[in-house]
């Protein structure tokens, strides 16, 4: 995690010459100063709106079906996203731990509040125990590139299914589950959704980067042509998109002004007794904990150095982030939360390329929490559901993409025996497992088959 920028002669004279263990608090605001600047404003803003698609929909169903604290999550996961921008200067996200809210909107009365947040706490002291030990980093070193992209695959394409669900079909959060086919028209039809998402592909495209020595004989070619792409490279599709389905909520249900209530929610201690603490690690931890492990973690690390070349952060150190969170939200009743690469990847395909990105989104939530509070859920609630899985569509696409740069046929066998079996399965750590398990028997197949070659070869030898 550190600082990218060339060192000058100021920033030598700011280093005092003691142990660089030790930064000056002159170099850390430094950082912090570098890593919250931004890009483009309009790049960075339209980036924060990447990950909605995801966090949404998780926040509702757990508003709608648990009486999950709107206002305090809020405070909480904008505290998370400022202070990760300016802790690693990219777009790192902070989302809901999917496992643990699946298994809350399923579960029924057996698993509240409490058990949800015994569950993100318990996944927040193993994270950071396995941070601090340093397993986390070794496990990063020995699992090949080869399954993270499987479990990045999965992910991907597991977003994108789900957004097409969304677009298709009248969705029920708080009992997740999808009621019919949605009508062509309305306010929240399939034909607005197709409308934005062939607007966001005229706008953005397919993210693809042309070299240096393309982009001089463009210029040459059509210097027109070339300044109308850029501008349209500035248009912030998925701001626009998102404000539009603002506008829509409030024209769906107009009375929704009456249900606004202003200041912050109420913010207290949760009560965890014996039984939630059990049921809490058996149904909600041990489900999610791989899947932090494997995405929130070691694949976020893989996708941050594959985007951000020269920016790659240790897993120790997003271990230990991811583990702070939950050590101290959940207590106070705030959604157990994680990294993820599918955030990474949506905020960077709409534009975010600092820590400024998610400092935006961050600041936004303490305001809304502050100053509307649970309340927001009513809001929420008339948000056109199929204008989310637009956003989380392309969010799913582009993690998958970053899969394209497996070379050899037995990477990609790996990759997709992985990727199907966590597909079928619902399970990245099934899928884990059996591509650890592929990527060694091929390993123990090349060895013994050089072995024998070698051993062919010396017996032939006169």
């Amino acid at each position: 995690m550190e600082s990218q920028n060339p060192q000058t002669p100021e920033n030598l004279a700011e280093t005092p010459p003691t142990n660089p263990t030790f930064p000056a608090p002159t170099n850390i605001v430094h950082k912090v100063r570098n890593n919250l600047v931004f890009h483009s404003k309009w790049a960075e803003l339209n980036g924060a709106m990447g990950d909605l698609g995801t966090y949404i929909p998780i926040v509702l169903a757990l508003t709608l079906a648990k009486d999950l604290n709107l206002g305090t999550t809020l405070i909480f996961t904008g505290i998370y996203n400022f202070v990760t921008g300016a802790i690693y200067g990219v777009p790192m996200p902070v989302q809901p731990m999917k496992s643990i809210a699946a298994v809350a909107i399923s579960e029924g009365s057996d698993f509240n509040i409490p058990e949800i947040m015994a569950a993100g706490i318990c996944t927040g002291a193993i994270l950071l125990v396995l941070g601090v030990t340093g397993l986390m980093q070794l496990a990063y070193k020995l699992i090949p590139l080869s399954v993270v992209r499987g479990i990045q695959l999965s992910q991907g394409l597991s977003f994108a299914m789900s957004a097409v669900k969304y677009i298709r079909k009248v969705q029920d959060f708080s009992n997740s589950k999808s009621k019919g086919n949605r009508h062509w028209l309305g306010l929240d039809g399939l034909v607005l959704a197709i409308v934005c998402a062939c607007f966001i592909i005229v706008v953005n495209g397919a993210g693809e980067e042309t070299s240096e020595r393309e982009a001089n004989v463009e210029e040459e070619r059509n210097m027109r042509r070339k300044r109308i792409k850029k501008i349209m490279a500035t248009i912030p599709s998925a701001f626009i998109i998102f404000l539009l389905g603002v506008v829509l909520a409030f024209i769906r249900r107009p009375k929704v002004l009456n249900d606004i209530k202003f200041g912050p929610s109420s913010m207290k201690v949760v009560h965890i007794i014996s039984h939630a603490w059990k049921e809490g690690f058996i149904k909600g931890t041990i489900p999610q904990l791989p899947l932090s492990i494997l995405n929130s973690v070691i694949a976020v690390c893989k996708l941050s150095s594959d985007l951000f070349p020269g920016r790659e952060f240790s897993a120790t150190s997003l271990s230990v982030t991811v583990g702070l969170m939950n050590l101290v939200g959940c207590w106070f009743g705030a959604m157990p939360c994680c990294h993820g690469a599918g955030g990474l990847a949506g905020q960077y395909k709409f534009g975010g390329r600092s820590g400024a990105c998610v400092a935006i989104l961050g600041a936004a939530k303490m305001i809304l929490g502050l100053v509307l509070g649970t309340s927001l859920v009513t809001i929420l609630h008339q948000f056109p559901v199929g204008l989310l899985g637009v956003l989380l569509l392309f969010a799913g696409i582009e993690l998958a993409m970053t899969c394209r740069d497996m070379n050899t046929k037995e990477e990609s066998f790996v990759m997709l025996i992985c990727t199907a079996v966590s597909l079928v399965g619902s399970s990245a750590a099934l899928g884990f497992v059996c591509g650890m398990v592929v990527h060694v028997l091929l390993k123990l197949r090349n060895l013994c088959r050089d072995q024998s070659c070698s051993t062919v070869w010396m017996r032939g030898t006169p």
